[in-house]
């Protein structure tokens, strides 16, 4: 059985940028909610460059760098402009991730089985410059496989669909799609892959998800802004950080009791 280690979290504040944008101004800025949401317990902070700049602008990206004190994921997609942002700002980490500008977020993973070629010198180029990179995937094995294959150290498990599926009461189709980011999750750690895990994920799926051994981050984002009109940010943060944390307990005590029977 695959040790648990322990999970980080990463906030996603591209959707700050969005009310900051639909008014103009600096105001709420983004730089500030990372603030607030490290202290609430983030161990990184998540930022989608988009092409359109409909969210996230350059000017974060560079204000980000220069004053987080803990990494910065670059959420990006594979284009030379992206590229060269990446080896100009130097994040910690960067996700590919696929885009199009028809949408009101990312739709699906990445087609890293198809488009190997494309995306291996991206995964390289990014690499050699010292960013970790991961790729945003279906829970596919195919998808895994190609991965590995190109030489990426991590995947990001699209988790939406399952999500969705809860969400609507489709209690057969969420079982399936349950049953793919398991599978999923253990072939990618079988391959060597850091394997983390995001999109659409609130308190409970967070939680639930977090008793997946294999899987060691997870990137929220929409949910945890929206609940911070309610709360305040930095409480949002604070129940996802105890809800993965105990999760994450719980299935500890599990291995260890596991463990105590078979040594019996």
């Amino acid at each position: 059985m695959t040790k648990p280690l322990p999970i980080r979290l990463g906030i996603n504040i591209d959707h700050v940028a969005t009310l900051r944008n639909a008014r103009g101004g600096h105001h709420p800025d983004p730089l500030r909610a990372a603030e607030v949401a490290i202290e609430a317990g983030a161990d990184n902070i998540t930022a989608h460059l988009r092409e359109d700049r409909r969210h996230i602008r350059d000017d974060d990206i560079e204000r980000l760098i220069t004053n987080l004190t803990v990494p910065l994921n670059l959420e990006m997609a594979a284009t030379p402009e992206m590229l060269a942002i990446a080896l100009k700002t130097k994040p910690h980490a960067a996700c590919l991730v696929p885009e199009k500008r028809t949408e009101r977020t990312t739709e699906g993973g990445l087609d890293v089985y198809g488009q190997a070629n494309l995306l291996a010198p991206y995964v390289a180029k990014l690499g050699d410059a010292g960013i970790q990179v991961s790729l945003f995937i279906a829970p596919e094995l195919r998808e895994i496989e190609a991965a590995a294959r190109i030489g990426a150290p991590a995947i990001e498990i699209h988790v939406g669909p399952w999500c969705d599926a809860l969400a609507e009461g489709r209690a057969r189709e969420a079982d399936a799609e349950w049953r793919r980011i398991v599978a999923g999750a253990s072939a990618a750690h079988e391959l060597g892959l850091e394997v983390h895990a995001g999109h659409g994920l609130d308190y409970s799926t967070a939680a639930t998800i977090s008793g997946l051994p294999q899987i060691v981050e997870l990137n929220i984002g929409n949910y945890l802004i929206g609940e911070a009109i309610f709360v305040g940010l930095g409480e949002s943060v604070r129940r996802m950080r105890a809800s993965m944390d105990g999760a994450r307990a719980m299935l500890r005590q599990s291995d260890t009791a596991a463990a105590v029977s078979g040594g019996a």
